[in-house]
C-alpha cells in the first residue's frame, strides 16, 4: 500500500520545536511520509532566535526539483520564506511542478519577537504565493500584518479572513491562539461562501513553541490523505490541541508541543 507523501518548504529550527523539524514530526504523526526543502537556517532554542541565514535561491530551487523529479507529492506546506526573492522562486516552482493542494503558513515573526519575514517581502507574499494557496493559515498577528488592522476577537478574525480571501487563496484559516478577547482558542475558516468555526479550550501552558507550524503541517498531512479542507482542519485542530496539552518542558523558555503525545505512557 502506498503511503501519502507531504512536502514542507520552510526554515530549520535548531531547537527542534518549530520550522521544518516540527513540520516533519507533525506530518509523520498524522500518517504521511514527510519530505523537506530548507529555505533558511536559524540559530534558536526555547528562549530566542539569535541568528538566521537564508539559503541561496539556487539551492532552494534545486531541492524542490530533486524531490519532485523522483517522488509524487500529495500535498505541500510552506513556512518561513523570508525574502521576496525566495518567495518568487518558490512560487515559480510550485507553479512549474503544479504542487497542489498547498498550505501557505505566512510565517512572519518568532515567538521571541525575531522577524522572520523582511518588510519588502510582504507584498511578494500577497502577489505571488497567496493566490496559489489551497489554505492560508495566518495567526492573528500575521493576519493583522496582511490586512492592516488589529485582530483580537472572533468578529475581527472573520473580517480578516474575508479580506485575506480577496488576496487569492481558496480558503483562509485565521488561527485564534492570539485572540486576546476570546476565552477559547477560536479558529475561523472562510471559503468564500461561509464561515466554519473551530473551538477548543485554551490550555494554560508556556510550552507552545511551534504550534502554528505544527497545525499547518497537520492540515497538509490530512490533505495529502485526501481529506476535504474542512475535515483536514477539524482533524488538525484536534491533533494540535492534544499536542499542546502534552507540551514538553524542554529548555528554559517556551518548550515545544509534543508531536507524538499518543506514544507516551
Amino acid at each position: 500500500m502506498r503511503i501519502p507523501v507531504a512536502l514542507t518548504i520552510a526554515g530549520s529550527d535548531s531547537g527542534g520545536g518549530a520550522g521544518v523539524q516540527a513540520d516533519i514530526k507533525a506530518m509523520q504523526a498524522n500518517g504521511v511520509y514527510a519530505t523537506s526543502v530548507l529555505t533558511a537556517i536559524t540559530a534558536q532554542n526555547t528562549v530566542a532566535v539569535t541568528d538566521a541565514m537564508n539559503l541561496p535561491v539556487s539551492i532552494i530551487e534545486s531541492q524542490i526539483d530533486a524531490v519532485l523529479s523522483d517522488i509524487k507529492i500529495d500535498a505541500a506546506k510552506t513556512g518561513m520564506l523570508s525574502s521576496s526573492d525566495i518567495i518568487r522562486a518558490v512560487s515559480a516552482k510550485i507553479r512549474e511542478h503544479e504542487i497542489r493542494p498547498l498550505v501557505v503558513d505566512p510565517v512572519m515573526i518568532s515567538k521571541s519577537g525575531y522577524s522572520l519575514l523582511e518588510d519588502d517581502a510582504v507584498q511578494a507574499l500577497i502577489d505571488e504565493l497567496l493566490p496559489l494557496a489551497t489554505v492560508c493559515t495566518p495567526n492573528a498577528h500575521e493576519a493583522a500584518r496582511l490586512v492592516g488592522y488589529e485582530i483580537l476577537s472572533e468578529p475581527s478574525a472573520r473580517a480578516a479572513a474575508k479580506d485575506i480571501f480577496s488576496m487569492g487563496p481558496a480558503t483562509v484559516l485565521v488561527k485564534g491562539g492570539h485572540l486576546d478577547e476570546e476565552e477559547d482558542a477560536v479558529d475561523v475558516l472562510y471559503d468564500g461562501t461561509q464561515f466554519h468555526i473551530f473551538r477548543s479550550e485554551r490550555i494554560d501552558t508556556p510550552h507552545t513553541h511551534g504550534t502554528g507550524c505544527t497545525y499547518a503541517a497537520a492540515i497538509a498531512a490530512n490533505l495529502a490523505k485526501g481529506q476535504e479542507v474542512q475535515k483536514a482542519v477539524e482533524n488538525a485542530k484536534s491533533y494540535v490541541t492534544e499536542a499542546i496539552r502534552a507540551g514538553l518542558s524542554i529548555g528554559r523558555g517556551h518548550g515545544p508541543t509534543d508531536h507524538f503525545y499518543f506514544l507516551r505512557d
